[in-house]
Order: C-alpha cells, then sequence, then structure tokens
C-alpha cells in the first residue's frame, strides 16, 4: 500500500464541493439548515444539516445502485438530469451527483420543448429525476428522449408512482431509504466536471456550458470574498445568520450560485418550490428571510400585490437583481413599499457561472446622498474579485473610460467556462484572443464602472428569460401570408421588454395582426418550438421592413424610430 500525504493532501489537496458539503454538518449539524415550502399544498418541511446530509449520502448510494459511473478529469462522468423545482431533493441532487463523480445537468424547463428534447439528447442523460409537478412535461416529451434516457427517477411529497407511460420509473423516496445513510465520498480530482448548464439558445440551438469542481469552489470562495471588500453604508452583514430565500430556480446558471455559498455558510436556506407572490410573503415573514435574489420583474410584481401590506416583511435587508437591468425607478418604488432593504445590480450569464460583475459603492462614496449613491447601486458596476473584465473595441483595444464609448464585455478568471460541452466550433467564436467574448455591449464611465448598453445579438429579456427572436423569425418566415418578419423587445413596466413583431405581407394578402399569433401558436407553441410567454405582445404590420446595406433588418434604426412603429402597434390577446 502506497503512503499518500504530501503533496497528495497538502498543495495538490483537491478543490471540491465536497468541502462545501462537509462544512455545515460539522459546524451546525443539529441545526435546522434546509426549509422547503410545497408552493401547492403550502406545507413545509425542515431538515436539520445532518438529516440533509445523510440524505445526500443515500442518494450517492442510490446513483451507485443505478450504475451511474464517475467521471475524471478531463472526461466526465455519466450526466444525471434534473427537472425540479426548488426543493431539499433538488438541493441533495446539487452535492449528490458532482461528489460522487457523476456530472449534473439541471433542465432549464422553461425552454421550448424541442430545446429541452436537444439538450437531454445532446447530454445523453443517463438517469432524469424529476418532480411529480412535471410529469406532465416529462410525458410530452418521453417518445423523443426514451432511446437515451435510460431510468426516471419520480420525486414527490406523496408516496406512490403515478399511473403514466413512462418506463423504468422509481421512486425518489423509495430508492433512498432502501440505501445507507453513509457514504465514503471520492478524492476526486479538482478538474473533474461538476455541471453542465445550457444556455437558453437564442441564436440556435442551446449550448452546455460545462463547469469543474474547481471553477465552482472557486467562485464560491471569491463571492463570499466579495461581501468583506462591500462599502455600501446600507449594507447589514449578517455572516451565518442570514436567512437566504432561493426564489432564483435551480435550473437557471446553479441559482446564481445560491446552493454552493449559501450551504458553505452554513446559513438556513429555504426553499419555495416555484416562486408566487404570496408564497414569497409568507416565507419572508414566516422564516425571518433576510436575504434574496431577484429579477427586476419579480420587484414589479410585489410592487402589484395588493396584499402586500398584510405581511411583515421588515426582516428583508438584502435584495440582488440580475437577470436584467435594474430600473431606477422600480428600485425606489419598491424601496418605498417594502422599507428596510437596498436593492443592487449585477451582471452574469451561464457561461460565467454566472456571476462576473456587481455594482459597487467604493470606499470614498459612503458619504455620497442616497439620490447618488442609488445611481451607483442600478450601474452594473465593478467586476467580482478574482476575475478580469474589460470593454473592448474591434480591435480589441480597450474602449475610453468616458462613458460614452461602447465596445463589448470580455472576461477571463478562474470560473469562466471552460469549453462548449462537445461543441468546439461555437467555443471558438467566444474564446479567442485570451479572452472570453460575451457578445454584450457595454461603456465604461470615469468611476471605471460598467454600464451595459445593449444585446450584441438583440436578445429580449422578459423577465429571467430571454425571447430568441432568431428563432422567431425563422418560425415566421413559414406562415404562407408573410413575406419577411422582424422582432424586437419594447420596454415594459412589469416584464422589462415585451416583444413587438413588425411583419411586412405578400401581396393582395389580407391577413391581420391576429393571424400571425394564431400561426405562432399553431406552429410553434403547439408543437413546442416556442413556449407561450415568447409571443409577441404587439404586431406592425408595415410596408417595407428597414435594412442594413448587407441585408440584414436594421433594428438600430427601428429603435431609433420605435414610437413611430408603436403608434402603428396592435395589441393583441396570447391568452
Amino acid at each position: 500500500m502506497v503512503n499518500k500525504t504530501y503533496p497528495e493532501f497538502s498543495s495538490h489537496y483537491p478543490l471540491l464541493l465536497t468541502t462545501l458539503m462537509k462544512r455545515p454538518v460539522k459546524v451546525y449539524p443539529n441545526e435546522v439548515g434546509v426549509v422547503y415550502r410545497n408552493h401547492v399544498t403550502g406545507k413545509y418541511y425542515r431538515f436539520t444539516w445532518i438529516e440533509w446530509y445523510k440524505r445526500t449520502c443515500r442518494l450517492a448510494n442510490v446513483l451507485k445502485a443505478l450504475d451511474v459511473k464517475p467521471g475524471k478529469a478531463g472526461k466526465p462522468g455519466d450526466r444525471v438530469a434534473t427537472m425540479a423545482l426548488n426543493t431539499h431533493r433538488h438541493l441533495e441532487l446539487y452535492y449528490g451527483v458532482p461528489c460522487s463523480g457523476a456530472l449534473l445537468h439541471p433542465i432549464n424547463i422553461r425552454l421550448a420543448q424541442d430545446h429541452i428534447i436537444f439538450t437531454v439528447n445532446h447530454s445523453e442523460d443517463k438517469i432524469i429525476f424529476f418532480d411529480d409537478v412535471l410529469l406532465p412535461l416529462v410525458e410530452s416529451i418521453y417518445d423523443k428522449i426514451k432511446n437515451t434516457v435510460e431510468k426516471f427517477v419520480y420525486m414527490s411529497d406523496k408516496p406512490g408512482l403515478p399511473d403514466t407511460k413512462i418506463a423504468n420509473l422509481y421512486e425518489y423516496e423509495v430508492l433512498l431509504k432502501q440505501e445507507s445513510d453513509e457514504f465514503e465520498w471520492p478524492y476526486l480530482s479538482e478538474d473533474n466536471y461538476a455541471t453542465l448548464c445550457y444556455t437558453t439558445g437564442t441564436t440556435g440551438l442551446p449550448k452546455g456550458a460545462i463547469y469543474t469542481h474547481r471553477a465552482l469552489y472557486i467562485f464560491t470562495l471569491h463571492m463570499i470574498a466579495y461581501s468583506g471588500f462591500q462599502n455600501d453604508p446600507t449594507l447589514v452583514h449578517l455572516g451565518e445568520n442570514s436567512i437566504p430565500l432561493m426564489i432564483t430556480p435551480l435550473y437557471h446558471i446553479h441559482a446564481w450560485g445560491a446552493p454552493f455559498f449559501y450551504v458553505f455558510l452554513s446559513q438556513k436556506i429555504v426553499l419555495p418550490g416555484t416562486f408566487t407572490v404570496d408564497g414569497f410573503c409568507e416565507l419572508v415573514q414566516n422564516e425571518k428571510v433576510t436575504t434574496v435574489a431577484v429579477v427586476p420583474t419579480i420587484l414589479a410584481l410585489l410592487l402589484e400585490y395588493e396584499d402586500i401590506d398584510k405581511y411583515d416583511l421588515s426582516s428583508l435587508v438584502q435584495v440582488s437583481v440580475g437577470g436584467g437591468a435594474l430600473p431606477l425607478g422600480l428600485k425606489d418604488k419598491i424601496e418605498k413599499k417594502i422599507p428596510g432593504f437596498t436593492a443592487r445590480s449585477g451582471y452574469g450569464m451561464t457561461e460565467t457561472a454566472p456571476t462576473t460583475v456587481g455594482a459597487f459603492v467604493k470606499k470614498y462614496m459612503r458619504d455620497w446622498s442616497k439620490e447618488k449613491l442609488d445611481e451607483v447601486r442600478v450601474k452594473t458596476g465593478l467586476p467580482i474579485p478574482g476575475l478580469e473584465v474589460d470593454v473592448v473595441d474591434e480591435n480589441g483595444n480597450s474602449v475610453p473610460h468616458d462613458d460614452e464609448s461602447i465596445g463589448q464585455i470580455v472576461i477571463r478568471g478562474p470560473w469562466i467556462m471552460e469549453k462548449y460541452y462537445k461543441n468546439p466550433e461555437k467555443t471558438a467564436e467566444v474564446w479567442y484572443d485570451e479572452w472570453f467574448h460575451t457578445g454584450d455591449v457595454a461603456k465604461v464611465d470615469e468611476e471605471d464602472f460598467i454600464v451595459i448598453v445593449d444585446r450584441m445579438k438583440d436578445v429580449i429579456r422578459s423577465g429571467a428569460e430571454m425571447v430568441p427572436t432568431v428563432l422567431l423569425e425563422n418560425l415566421a418566415a413559414m406562415a404562407d401570408f408573410i413575406l419577411e418578419a422582424t422582432f424586437v423587445g419594447v420596454p415594459d413596466e412589469v416584464w422589462g421588454e415585451k416583444t413587438m413583431a413588425i411583419m411586412k405581407l405578400v401581396p393582395n394578402s389580407n391577413k391581420k395582426e391576429e393571424d400571425l399569433i394564431k400561426f405562432l401558436k399553431t406552429e410553434g407553441v403547439d408543437k413546442g418550438k416556442i413556449t407561450k410567454w415568447m409571443l409577441p405582445k404587439l404586431v406592425v404590420i408595415v410596408d417595407e421592413i428597414p435594412r442594413t446595406s448587407v441585408g440584414k433588418f436594421n433594428k438600430i434604426e427601428i429603435r431609433r424610430n420605435l414610437d413611430e412603429f408603436l403608434a402603428k402597434a396592435k395589441e393583441i390577446s396570447t391568452k
């Protein structure tokens, strides 16, 4: 037997998610660490850290019994997918799968069905764990993934399996009961792949961003360290006493990193299943939630909630906003509606794990007026410590920090996506000249703050999701009454942006605006090519659509003359 000591367990000690998972079990084994509220029944489930850990150990044994093979550095293990909401089971999978050596693939259930099917088959998922409320979705795609997926595991608070056509179906809780609550976690290479997150396919098919244990471990440490750099006078540093409500879906870019740093910090994690306004208010009040990360849409929905004053939300002291720009007006309104916290913006993407830039108050700004500080808090901000972020022109040169010159955001650092899974061509399109190219356009002001000004690929952001205009344009072009059509985003108070369609009809056509929606529903939504929330809310019929000199739709000109298009637009119900 070889006596392994140095350097295997010193300078080469692996940076693993396992380390994050074990900390709260050692420090606070008998404290309640995970609270889950079923958003359908309203029933609460509470787990101490030791209870949650033992369930995760049982899960690791289940994976072994189901013949899930671990990977090694540079070679991913078997892919284990999830189609699940924010529950304690999904949090167990976030550690049980990668810490046992397999590759976790959280499927974004809000993708169009065609794209969900593509991601399952492209990643070659061996097993899918899915929630009971998502059974209809799994059944609807089953015939197109059953030759790829070997086993399905049904997760529910109620015992028993459903009557379904899905073969090789197992019950999560039964599987756990059959296994030991002890598991010897392997000392994997830190370069083992841990997670696989697919993009929303805004310019084609989704692409899989793949992450190692090392990348996610370093990301976690830097995000925790980032809070120590903060100078904002309104920030309340609660440390382990913070009680986060995990609103961002676990299927959406690691829930913005929440399952990693919340567990490592041993904070009581509150899981809502999925977001509802009343559920949010109830959980904040009952669990004394202090911290939440949301998209701007959620703030707008809270503003509109008539019964919000019936709840005590005074425990809430920290709100981080991502997934879209934080309008200063919205920030001001929500802070007046729910006094006690200050909202701040941030920026990231699937390929960056996701956080890269955050709002930041410099130490010499602490005494600035609230109005001036709020202008800082809604800016995209400064790079998270540990990353290099620049804004460059078309020649790769840094743009002047004059708050006017624009360029593309480029990033490099230890948790930026290494590559797209099984897609070297697309990897080469974003990784070149030693930088990852985001495709997002920004400017930099005199204080070195980055401010995003546009999307290079003209993606429409609606809530936390992105509407792929190319997909809509290609679909609309299939209609026999449409000569050409394009789609742009227009401002919306609730969703940030809503989609407007601009179409040119074939000669002598008598079709109306409603016919486009009907077509997109029949050929898109009903056939799983797009989702209902992608449908345009406004439609304009024009004689000519502006084009560039090379024949592309000129969306810059459309935006420049947006008022003219809006004046002609007809609002169409998508119900």
